[in-house]
């Protein structure tokens, strides 16, 4: 039996162009303009949360005789596409990977859920990042398709200063790199 050997040029090239197109195989959410993170940022990994927004009763700031529910943090879970929890989202806001890796975001643009209750859709820049793995490359983060979360509308005055409440909510995070 004779042994065949076949030589495909340019087959290198091509699986480096698949591996670079990989990079662009999560579209984008459709947000408004102004929750979209520069053309140079491409979706690195989508994921979902799961868990709960946490608040606080306090004063309101400049007005001592008015109180309100302000966010402490969130407590998620989150989830690959086939509900495998990938990893966590809490205070920081910070989200960690299985892997150990995170990345710390400030919001830089916010824009109304279009569903009633649920927390504003955003657009956070990475402010820091820890660890060599999923989370080390992330720029921007997108919060979008939020359900529930939003803080109570009722329930906090001087008599219930201190208290907390634990909201449920849902969000799909969209974790961006550069290109």
């Amino acid at each position: 039996m004779e042994k065949m050997t076949v030589r495909l040029p340019g087959v290198s090239l091509l699986i480096s162009i698949a591996a670079t197109l990989r990079a662009d195989a999560i579209p984008p959410p459709e947000v408004p303009q102004n929750l979209k993170p520069p053309a140079t940022e491409v979706v690195l990994l989508k994921a979902s949360g799961e868990g709960k927004q946490i608040y606080a009763c306090q004063a309101s700031p400049g007005n001592a005789a008015r109180f309100e529910w302000v966010l402490e943090k969130p407590q998620a879970d989150l989830l690959d596409a086939q509900g495998k929890r990938i990893g966590r989202h809490f205070e920081g806001p910070t989200w960690e990977a299985a892997d150990g890796s995170k990345v710390v975001g400030e919001v830089r643009e916010r824009a109304a859920s279009p569903r009633r209750g649920a927390v504003p859709w955003l657009l956070l820049k990475a402010k820091t990042t820890q660890g060599p793995g999923t989370f080390a490359r992330v720029t921007y983060i997108q919060r979008v398709a939020t359900v529930g979360g939003a803080a109570p509308a009722e329930g906090c005055d001087q008599s219930h200063v201190g208290r907390e409440t634990a909201i449920d909510y849902q969000a799909e995070y969209y974790f961006y790199t550069a290109r």
